[in-house]
């Protein structure tokens, strides 16, 4: 059921991304951030749960910076399997255009004296609103926090770092891209062919 917005969305003959059915880790719980240009450049924050992928678009992407309040807007729930997904979703479907991860790892709740398990300490948090976690990623660690808005549209929140020792006074995703990114490489193309047309 979580997964019908998902798989309505797409169609699987045309793209490559996976087909939803829910799976869990091991283990620990992880999450995944990945840059997304599609009709603007994004980036796509998930936590998984129950199975699925949370999904979260961040317009600026994530900051290390506690300042910055991320405007982070919820989207369906994506299949565990989102977590690997890199390459080309082609012209006239959903979301079309180029994805990367950016970054990936585990995460865990903050409240370490819940007496619930992670995962339901998770859930509850997110239907509260106010979601409290750490990341151990390989470019986001630390605490974080995702604090829906109040009054604004339903899927409205904001990801928030707290102060702690990995926290950093300016922070840009943008300037933390792999050298060989596709995704860079894809908005280049697409600029270039931009400027060719307008110049002939």
């Amino acid at each position: 059921m979580a997964l019908k917005d998902y798989n309505n969305k797409r169609k699987f003959d045309e793209t490559t991304e996976p087909k939803g059915t829910t799976k869990k880790s091991k283990n620990q719980l992880i999450f995944v951030v990945q840059r997304h240009a599609a009709s603007r450049l994004h980036y796509d924050f998930r936590l998984e749960m129950e199975g699925v992928l949370k999904s979260w678009a961040v317009p600026k992407g994530p900051s290390l910076n506690p300042d910055d309040k991320r405007l982070a807007i919820m989207v369906e729930d994506h299949p565990y399997d989102y977590k690997d997904f890199e390459g080309n979703i082609p012209e006239g479907n959903y979301g079309a255009g180029q994805v990367e991860v950016w970054d990936s790892g585990t995460y865990e709740p903050l409240d370490d004296t819940s007496k619930l398990s992670d995962e339901k300490e998770l859930l509850k948090e997110l239907k509260s609103g106010s979601l409290k976690f750490i990341l151990y990623g390989k470019k986001l660690k630390g605490e974080f926090a995702l604090v829906k808005m109040k009054n604004a549209e339903n899927n409205a929140w904001l990801l928030i770092k707290h102060k702690d020792k990995f926290a950093e006074e300016e922070y840009n995703a943008e300037e933390n891209v792999e050298k060989n990114s596709q995704v860079t490489k894809f908005l280049e193309e697409k600029k270039s062919l931009k400027n060719s047309k307008k110049t002939s």
